[in-house]
């Protein structure tokens, strides 16, 4: 395939493409599943729900893997990185190329069924003993509880959720084969309120994205294992354990053991924020040293194990929070050195500039603040699962707010009220700008890793 000497701004704008609406024109199926879609799609595996979008951003919680609509075109449609590049610039300057997507029928929920049994558990034992390390003892357990078996078709492990009565209402099958495709995918017509679980006699829950890592954990903490509580929620979806919170009133301590890369770090913090809305405050983080349990399972046992993978964006906010600079501010003239920064896209120097105004006025007012004190508060309230949107929603959000905040800084007298709230937009303006920033970070540490792997895939052909 002959060059193509793309530009950086036709990359950032096929990096930028929001995936969900894309994938409609292209015909795909897609759900609704809060603030994200998940793709449908099925192969010779069977039907799958694993990939998960918001915006640019997309993540396989089946593969662990994930990034940005580039990324998303080279995975799912094995296209290369020039091709994904045209693909994406074709919806973005020619959207009337693409006729709309056709209008979805309401389709019939399926009535929920377990897959048939096969007449031994050879396989599964066979896989999650020698690929996986799992105790046998513990695959024994739950076999005995019939929530783990062998189906008769394809020999899956299928993992059950059963309700408060022992009835199955949901179950998630995973492939026991070592070679060719991979799958794990939920059961048509499952009660997501249910997931593959064990509810012992004290108050400590401990939660997974999956089932095989949740019987790693056990397999690695297997003193009086049974007298605690643990559910795998099929990735990191609140509905499973919002339901064993309300049914199992003893549960009070809640240790999130989801995968320490981003999908796991972010499904920990939201699902934290979601229980301290609801008054729980016995909340702990458990993760892995290596990528997931499961993996850490594999090490002590002296095989290859993935490392743990960082979470960029939430580091490089930290990062940059930490580096911040306090500088002098004087309110006459200090509306032109913001101005300037905006201007000039000093996203930096600009959050610094917000801060110090926001330290001033809050002094103003009375309040003992400091500079150090608010880079930590931003620290505190920073949220990377929330903060996934395109870089230029964050643009037009900050440069709304920094419209408001030149038209507050004109007023020459203010009451401490007034103070108060010219504090507060500064700092909202300060936390905008070091967004961008970050999200200017994101993209070029994208973009790197793409142009990483397509000149490895040329030197692989050279």
């Amino acid at each position: 395939m002959p060059y193509i000497p793309f530009t950086e701004e036709q990359k950032q704008s096929a990096n930028s493409v929001e995936l969900a609406e894309f994938l409609r024109v292209r015909g795909e199926k897609l759900e609704r599943a809060g603030r994200e879609y998940k793709l449908i799609y099925t192969d010779i595996g069977g039907k799958h729900d694993s990939i998960t979008m918001s915006g640019n951003r997309w993540y396989d919680h089946k593969n662990q893997v994930g990034g940005g609509s580039i990324r998303f075109m080279q995975y799912f449609y094995g296209m290369s990185f020039a091709d994904a590049v045209q693909a994406l610039l074709g919806y973005t300057v020619i959207p009337q190329q693409h006729s709309p997507p056709a209008k979805e029928t309401a389709e019939k929920k399926k009535e929920f069924a377990l897959p048939e049994a096969n007449h031994d558990m050879h396989r599964v034992y066979a896989y999650l003993i020698k690929q996986r390390y799992i105790a046998p003892n513990v695959i024994t357990h739950f076999a005995k509880e019939h929530t783990l078996y062998e189906d008769s078709e394809y020999h899956n492990a299928v993992f059950v959720g059963i309700d408060e009565k022992g009835i199955p209402r949901q179950a998630s099958k995973r492939s026991t084969s070592t070679y060719g495709n991979i799958f794990r995918m939920t059961v048509e017509g499952s009660d997501t309120r249910y997931s593959f679980s064990h509810f012992g006699r004290s108050g400590k829950l401990f939660v997974f994205e999956a089932p095989i890592d949740m019987l790693s954990f056990i397999t690695l903490h297997p003193v009086n294992w049974q007298e605690h509580s643990y559910i795998a929620l099929n990735g990191v979806y609140e509905n499973p354990l919002l339901r064993a919170l309300e049914t199992q009133e003893s549960l009070c301590q809640i240790c999130f053991c989801t995968d320490n890369d981003e999908g796991g770090i972010d499904g920990y913090e939201r699902l934290r924020d979601i229980l301290l809305e609801k008054g729980y405050t016995d909340i702990q983080r458990c993760a892995p040293e290596y990528k997931d349990w499961n993996e850490q399972l594999k090490a002590k046992n002296g095989a290859e194990a993935l490392p743990a993978l960082p979470h960029f964006r939430k580091n490089k906010y930290y990062e940059l929070t930490e580096s911040l600079l306090e500088l002098s501010f004087i309110p006459s003239g200090s509306m032109s050195e913001l101005r300037k920064a905006y201007r000039n896209s000093e996203y930096i120097f600009m959050t610094e500039l917000a801060i110090t105004g926001s330290v001033f006025y809050l002094q103003q007012a009375g309040y003992n603040s400091d500079f150090s004190g608010l880079c930590a508060k931003l620290r505190k309230e920073y949220r990377a699962y929330s903060d996934k949107g395109r870089i230029g929603q964050k643009q037009r959000s900050l440069r709304g707010v920094f419209k408001e905040a030149e038209g507050d800084l004109r007023q020459t007298a203010r009451t401490r009220e007034q103070s108060v709230q010219t504090a507060k937009l500064l700092y909202k303006l300060a936390d905008l700008a070091l967004k961008v920033a970050v999200e200017e970070c994101c993209s070029e540490h994208e973009l790197s890793d793409d142009q990483t792997e397509e000149a490895e895939q040329f030197l692989a052909f050279g």
